[in-house]
């Protein structure tokens, strides 16, 4: 996406919705989040009704006709859920042919069968990045722990050295690296260019991921030190299936979507004429939806039917891939819903404002803003969609480049210390066989150095490109 002008953002922006101040409008955003953390944490509401519910309390408190506030709403549920809902549902049918094939497990055996000694938590971080780029965290994390509890246990590896490479692999891809639903959504929000995001998302996830993984872990091996739970051990997908798919077919399959949308960001940028023959073609087959959907296509030959599978099989795969992603898919609708409700009552004009007056960058307002919601709500979806829809006025006289940076940031501030509140600190602790304190000393410290790097990653990027 070129650069947008003020002017061009304005005219898609409908007019606000209430005439309120910045101090009416300031206590509506805060009364309207303490609403949502509120439903998540104290009475344990699904976060698509919190957020149902907040963007409504929000568009109360600022004053705004309730019927106009619905409007906005349902506009902007809408319209998120038209932007992402097909990719994050194309992502999942991926990321269920990767698991149910044996896909996943041959390219854990094939690493672990070249490293070992020292060079382990290095494989396992590798393994988790690149298993993790099609696969939801929660989905990874099921995947991935058999692996993390029989190589500590065969190799006689302190649990956490194996355990923390592999959470912050699957960690850095969920927050940073689109097709993840948080960075697609933030990258729908503010106007982001997908291949200059995804681009960037890499370099900043590489020294992020090596940081928060095997770097860490030698310190979380001593500070915690914890035999693997045989009792966590479950079955592996591919125990069942005669045959799976080869290690150079899966790696392909699970690349090719990355390869097409960089390249289409590549060419972009060569030849930067929309108008071009060769242009035209890679905006075709470099955009999210064709890319991954070639990724399905393609997996069906080299994953489904390597591992025997008949076409009844696949077609049924895909069925059930799709019923787990239905809650995400109302969470990230919900948070279009309310991105839109801030940016209609006049709130994303409003933090346009202050961050003039207050001259904080806006790259680090970005993450703070995404910091405070995390730590408040526990989720990293919702801190990124209500992040991204307060701060997404801030990216209308941005380059394309810190577009995408802004994307990163909020990816990065949505990590933030999972503690208590966050679902994946109790899966982690379950599968782990931690007490809270043990948790709080590893995954939660491993998820704040991943935010706290990548955040100061991506500032320092702002300075030099």
């Amino acid at each position: 996406m070129t650069r947008l002008s003020v002017e061009m953002l304005a005219a898609d922006v409908p007019e606000p919705i209430t005439s309120a101040g910045h101090a009416q409008l300031g206590i509506a955003v805060l009364a309207g989040i303490a609403v949502i953390v509120l439903l998540i944490t104290k009475f344990k509401l699904h976060a698509f009704l919190a957020l149902t519910i907040g963007s409504l309390a929000l568009g109360a408190f600022a004053g705004a006709p309730l019927d106009k506030v619905i409007t906005s709403f349902s506009a902007g549920l809408g319209s998120t859920v038209a932007g992402v809902g097909v990719l994050i549902a194309l992502g999942a049918i991926l990321g269920k042919m990767l698991a149910d094939s044996g896909g996943a497990d041959q390219i854990v055996d094939t690493i672990l069968a070249k490293a070992g000694g020292r060079s382990m938590p290095w494989a396992m971080v590798l393994i988790a990045s690149v298993i993790g780029l099609p696969l939801f965290f929660e989905v990874g994390v099921v995947l991935l722990i058999p692996v993390v509890l029989m190589v500590a246990k065969r190799g006689n590896y302190s649990l956490m050295r194996i355990g923390i490479p592999a959470l912050a692999g699957l960690s850095v891809m969920h927050g940073l690296v689109p097709p993840h639903p948080g960075p697609l959504v933030a990258i729908d929000a503010v106007g982001a260019n997908l291949g200059v995001t995804l681009a960037l998302g890499v370099l900043v996830a590489v020294p992020t991921v090596v940081i928060a993984g095997p770097v860490f872990s030698k310190y979380a091996a001593r500070w915690v030190d914890v035999p693997a739970p045989e009792r966590m051990i479950p079955q592996r997908p591919s125990e069942d299936l005669e045959r799976r798919p080869g290690f150079g077919a899966t790696l392909a399959t699970i690349l090719l979507p990355v390869v097409l949308m960089l390249a289409k960001a590549l060419v972009d940028i060569v030849i930067d004429d929309p108008e071009h023959n060769v242009q035209r073609v890679f905006d075709v087959i470099g955009s999210p939806l064709i890319a991954l959907l070639a990724a399905v296509l393609v997996g069906i030959f080299t994953l489904g039917m390597p591992a025997g599978f008949s076409k009844e099989r696949i077609s049924s795969l895909v069925e059930k891939s799709l019923a787990p992603i239905a809650g995400i898919l109302l969470i990230v609708g919900a948070g279009g819903g309310f991105k839109q409700t801030l940016i209609d009552t006049g709130v994303g004009q409003m933090i346009l404002d202050i961050s003039e007056d207050w001259s904080i960058p806006a790259l680090l307002l970005a993450w703070l803003i995404a910091v405070a919601i995390r730590l408040a709500t526990g989720s990293a979806t919702v801190a990124t969609v209500s992040a991204a829809g307060l701060v997404a006025p801030l990216a209308a006289d941005m380059s394309t480049t810190h577009a995408a940076l802004l994307v990163l940031a909020i990816g990065a501030g949505s990590l933030f210390f999972s503690h208590v509140n966050d679902a994946g600190f109790w899966l982690v602790k379950e599968y782990f066989g931690l007490n809270v304190g043990q948790t709080i000393k590893t995954w939660s410290i491993m998820e704040t150095i991943i935010s706290v790097v990548a955040g100061a990653l991506v500032l320092l990027l702002s300075l030099v490109i």
